[in-house]
């Protein structure tokens, strides 16, 4: 009798650890109506917002874009596999190349302006790109790098669709960074180079340290939340791998990361440093976290890009 209590009570917790999986996948790569706070980061909230959180999933409104350009732009809209993009375009005179730039997650078009507004002054026109579900993007799915190789696709024949593009140059930070990964590794996507900051190095990975950032154990929900988390999506999430996408590219490529990153470690970008084939720099940035290493560094960051796309023919 005791032992089939067991059983029962087994059970049920796999169960009940399924369904809340389930729920936090779904609230993880669904955005609701772009109204009402989102969720604060893990590592700010208290241990009773701490349980709520581990119940309920986070909160998370669709991204709006905040302010434009205060540089010349237009509007543009380009039809990727996952609906309609909304971009905007900006050009310079006697330009170099051109300077796509994709958001993370939760992100969107506005929160790159100032990495935009460099770009140019180095002599690059620039693309700002809405992933489909964020900003003024159709729909309100995010898959956290996967379909969104799609959309860095659909944004790539489109700019050679266009005339004197020049030399492509491809800018993403995490999930933004992934995408361009897998675009190039698995979708034929080729730029003249990349700069990718802080891409994470699994589905799993970025999963176990958002436990981590939360300081609970990330076993077996990190799994169950990726499991369903594909399943709702219609992919195989164990395989959504920047580790492994890094070993099928050859493009010039500069991978930035911040030594305070609680969201990336630096085992898994040494992994993508690593696996990376074609010609391949790095720079960490001691003060910065997973966030803009021009807020903390400015220098560094503007030196070490620079310095980067000067070797680009």
């Amino acid at each position: 009798m005791r032992r089939r209590w067991w059983l029962w009570a087994l059970l049920l917790a796999l169960l009940g650890m399924n369904v809340i999986a389930f729920f936090h996948a779904w609230r993880f790569t669904h955005f609701m109506a772009p109204t009402g706070p989102r969720t604060q980061s893990p590592e700010r909230v208290s241990t009773a917002q701490k349980l709520a959180l581990l119940l309920t999933g986070v909160r998370n409104p669709k991204p709006v874009n905040e302010g434009v350009p205060s540089f010349p732009y237009r509007s543009v809209f380009i039809q990727s596999p996952n609906g309609r993009l909304a971009a905007w375009y900006s050009s310079v005179a006697g330009r170099r190349g051109t300077v796509a730039l994709f958001h993370g997650y939760t992100s969107n078009k506005s929160k790159l302006v100032t990495e935009a507004a460099y770009f140019r002054r180095l002599g690059y026109a620039v693309l700002l790109v809405d992933f489909a579900g964020s900003g003024g993007s159709e729909g309100y799915r995010t898959t956290v790098g996967y379909r969104e190789a799609y959309d860095v696709a659909a944004v790539v024949q489109w700019l050679q669709r266009q005339p004197a593009t020049g030399p492509l140059v491809l800018y993403g930070p995490s999930m933004g960074a992934v995408a361009i990964l897998r675009a190039e590794s698995e979708l034929g996507v080729r730029p003249a180079a990349n700069i990718v900051e802080c891409p994470y190095g699994s589905m799993l990975q970025t999963a176990q340290n958002r436990f981590a950032a939360m300081h609970v154990p990330s076993f077996p929900m990190a799994h169950l939340l990726v499991f369903w988390g594909g399943v709702q999506n219609g992919f195989w999430a164990y395989g959504l791998k920047a580790t492994d996408y890094a070993t099928h590219i050859t493009t010039p490529t500069l991978l930035l990361w911040g030594e305070q990153d609680a969201r990336v470690t630096r085992a898994e970008t040494d992994a993508v440093f690593r696996g990376l084939r074609g010609p391949k720099q790095r720079q960490d940035f001691a003060l910065a976290g997973h966030e803009p290493y021009w807020r903390k560094q400015p220098a560094l960051w503007q030196q070490t890009v620079a310095g980067f796309l000067a070797t680009i023919p």
